[in-house]
Parts: structure tokens; sequence; C-alpha cells
């Protein structure tokens, strides 16, 4: 059973998904919010669910960016859902913290499909933003070399530095020295990364990694 909570003041939007949804077998509407902090609350007592999604603009003027990193603190999994379709304001949910990025022109069927590819730890976006996704070469995205891009993916996945160079098929002292230019290439993109983790993160942020 996959549960799923709602950021949405758009009481009709809500209604609606909580009728379909019950037609739905393997998936449960457990709790709504018009704001993160009702949603939280009323969490608090149905218990957390394994996605919340997350209305891009609420009502209440808060910062979209802010509302993905308190559910993120808060130990949520967040679908971002939008009536824009925008690829930059994709990105920069994600690197926030959020799951993925899907506009409402998607039907719910659409919409659980992509709460699916979220559980399963991945990241779920609208098909018409994934062409841009994945070419997207903006200032902050680092051009790495194949090389780089090798060790980097090996490392950030949890191999060890001996493992990662094994993988890509080069010396352990050669895979560090790709390591210490994606570092660089990262800090100069004014998006640090020091450590295996943060590595991983930038990773994921930049569809690398799941």
């Amino acid at each position: 059973m996959i549960t799923i909570s709602v950021v949405d003041d758009d009481q009709m939007l809500i209604d609606g998904l909580a009728a379909w949804l019950a037609g739905v077998p393997g998936v449960r509407l457990a709790a709504t919010g018009a704001t993160v902090a009702a949603l939280l609350g009323a969490e608090a007592e149905t218990g957390e669910a394994d996605v919340v999604i997350l209305d891009l603009l609420l009502a209440d003027g808060s910062d979209p960016l802010d509302n993905v990193r308190e559910l993120v603190r808060a130990g949520r999994r967040v679908l971002v859902v939008s009536v824009v379709p925008s690829g930059d304001m994709a990105r920069k949910v994600v690197r926030a913290g959020a799951c993925g990025y899907l506009t409402k022109d998607h039907d719910l069927a659409a919409l659980i499909a992509r709460v699916g590819e979220v559980v399963g730890e991945g990241v779920a976006y609208s098909p018409e933003l994934a062409l841009g996704w994945l070419s997207d070469r903006c200032a902050d995205r680092p051009t790495l070399s194949p090389q780089e891009r090798a060790v980097l993916l090996a490392y950030a996945s949890g191999m060890t530095l001996a493992a990662a160079a094994r993988s890509a098929g080069v010396q352990p002292g050669t895979a560090k020295n790709y390591l210490e230019r994606v570092k660089d290439k990262y800090r100069k993109a004014g998006r640090p990364a020091y450590t295996k983790l943060e590595l991983a993160v930038r990773a994921r942020e930049d569809g690398l990694l799941p």
C-alpha cells in the first residue's frame, strides 16, 4: 500500500483526488493540508505518508523552495506539482531536495505513476521536461569528461576509491585525481562538494544517479 499526502489549497482538486483514489487499489490518501505546516500537523495524527505531493504555488505566499526544504528536513519524500512547465524550476526544486516535478496538465493516472517512481527512489518529472533536463548545460552544472563521470558515478554510488578505480579501469591514484577535478568543477560552479555524500547529492541533482 502506497500512502500519499497532499499540500494544496485547491479543495476541489483534493476532493477529486480523494474520490478517484478510492477506486485505485494499492494507493491511499493519508492526509491533506493547505500549507506545509497544516500538512505536518495532520500527519502527526495520521502518520507519515510515503510521498508528499506539494503544489508549487500556495495561497499563503510561501516560498516554494522553502516548502520543499521544510518537508525534506521533516523526512518526507516530495513530488512537486505545478501549472508551470518550467525546466529551470524543476531543477531548483530537485536541488532543494524534491524527488520530482510534474505539471498539472497530466491526468491522475500519470500522477500516481510518478508517485510510484518516487517511492522507488527515482527522480520523476514531466516527459516534456525530460529533454531539457538531460541536455541542460547551465552555468551551475559542470561538464565532466567521460572518465570523470565514470569515477564519480562509481564512487558516489557507494564504492571505495579502489573499487571505483577498478570499475572505471584506472589506477587508484588516477581515480583520486579525477575526483579532485570533479570537486574543483563543482566548486567553481558554486555548488561545492567535499565529501562522498555531497558528491552523491550533486550527482543526483544533475540526474547522473537515480
